[in-house]
């Protein structure tokens, strides 16, 4: 087809970029190339999730889309992450890519910033969940049967963090937290449903928590913490696979 978008999708591991995915995998004018997942290089972790690389990879492997590894240092500052995306996003230029799929909701800010350092390298976006309601979003989420954990919370939200997200539990969260955890106040890590061709085993290790100084820009603000102060802590649950 010469209308097909030979695209990247930005793949975090959780609920919002599984409905994103699955949404992009109905379009016929999409393909695919890699998913691409920002990993931090000291913990090899997915950044901000905290979850494992090995089960990255095998939520790849089940997805059956070739995974695509960019490592990060612990918070990079702005600089620094923008020079390592632009070099990454220059190479997919170079083969061919001409899109960029994120599972992004309502952020203005958020989405305005990956647009402009898109359009730097000649390349465009696709947001599939955009300004949809983001109640109606898990509930889709939920109705076509995926699962996922929550691994990582605000630190007021510590009972939700290592819990399987169920339309209880989500009725069960406080009235100011979005149901999609879309202002940064949890993420999650999706383990089975339709894209994927067999379910991801996992068992709950450890929880801890963590504080980070809050990045100094809106836009990599709201991407990663969702927070304008200082510091913000996070609670974590290790999954062990």
């Amino acid at each position: 087809m010469n209308d097909r978008k030979l695209c990247i999708f930005n793949w975090s591991g959780g609920k919002d970029s599984t409905l994103a995915l699955h949404y992009a995998l109905q379009d016929p004018t999409i393909e695919i190339k890699y998913l691409v997942t920002t990993v931090t290089e000291q913990y090899n972790r997915i950044s901000m999730h905290g979850v494992r690389e090995s089960l990255l990879i095998a939520q790849a492997e089940s997805i059956g889309i070739p995974l695509y590894q960019i490592r990060l240092g612990e918070m990079p500052d702005m600089e620094s992450y923008d020079q390592v995306m632009h070099a990454h996003l220059t190479k997919f230029k170079e083969e061919g890519i001409t899109h960029s799929i994120f599972g992004d909701i309502f952020l203005e800010d958020l989405r305005r910033y990956r647009e402009t350092k898109l359009a730097e390298i000649g390349l465009k976006a696709i947001f599939p969940l955009w300004k949809k309601d983001t109640t109606q979003l898990i509930d889709d989420f939920l109705n076509l049967n995926y699962k996922t954990i929550i691994v990582c919370t605000q630190e007021n939200l510590e009972t939700f963090c290592g819990e399987i997200i169920t339309k209880v539990l989500i009725s069960d969260l406080p009235s100011a937290i979005d149901p999609c955890g879309e202002n940064g106040e949890f993420h999650t890590f999706a383990f089975e449903g339709p894209i994927f061709k067999k379910k991801i085993p996992f068992e709950l290790g450890d929880k801890v928590f963590r504080t980070y100084n809050a990045p100094k820009t809106d836009d990599v603000d709201q991407e990663h913490t969702g927070s304008k102060s200082p510091t913000i802590g996070f609670w974590y649950i290790d999954l062990l696979n």
